[in-house]
């Protein structure tokens, strides 16, 4: 009979998926450590949900512990995994360390990391997360400004708009024309897909350009 240890270091990922997937059924504390693990190392998208899925499935109190640890020690896709599996435990104990990676330097994890902490704000400190991110908007492509704009939409305009209109005033123009992007998003939801779409459009017209000129 194939271990869990086992089927996780299968090189086809439909194994490990099946596998994370039993142990989600059948949650085992027992696993806990190996699911954990199996995050930080995992290069599978789907095999990673599943074992974000997998651990909701074990008591909280157990899971929450363990996945600060990942956050605190573990290096890219270990804090990234562990802040995404934090957000959907909901345990909003965890929310003070989710806050310190705002800033994180990597995108990937500070992407999580504003997902998270719009999730697991308590209600009386929504306005604290708005302002909090914010104060980053200007940072980065043009992927990473919309993954900002959609944490800050989804705090709500009661609750952002007072860090806005703050940082309308700003001497930078990119944090300028960024509240600009989530004010648009505010009025249609849809704008940040149509922007991202026609993104794709000037990549691909780009590299036809460059295959053109050979």
């Amino acid at each position: 009979m194939t271990t869990l240890a086992e089927a996780l270091a299968h090189p086809r990922s439909s194994v490990r998926l099946q596998a994370v997937m039993t142990a989600g059924t059948d949650a085992d504390a027992a696993d806990l450590d190996l699911l954990v693990r199996q995050c930080a190392a995992e290069p599978d998208f789907f095999v990673r949900d599943m074992l974000t899925w997998a651990l909701t499935r074990l008591p909280a109190d157990l899971v929450v512990p363990r996945l600060l640890t990942e956050l605190r020690d573990g290096g890219r896709q270990a804090r990234s995994q562990a802040l995404h599996t934090l957000s959907k435990v909901g345990d909003r104990r965890a929310w003070s360390d989710v806050m310190a990676h705002l800033g994180d330097v990597d995108d990937e994890v500070a992407k999580a990391a504003w997902r998270a902490a719009v999730a697991l704000a308590p209600d009386d400190r929504r306005a604290e997360v708005a302002d909090r991110l914010v104060e980053l908007l200007g940072r980065g492509d043009d992927s990473l400004r919309r993954s900002l704009s959609r944490s800050v939409v989804a705090l709500g305009e009661d609750v952002a708009g007072p860090a806005l209109d703050r940082a309308a005033q700003s001497s930078r123009p990119a944090v300028r024309d960024h509240v600009d992007e989530v004010r648009r998003l505010f009025r249609d939801p849809h704008s940040a897909s149509d922007a991202a779409l026609a993104a794709a459009r000037r990549e691909v017209a780009l590299g036809r350009t460059r295959s053109a000129k050979g």
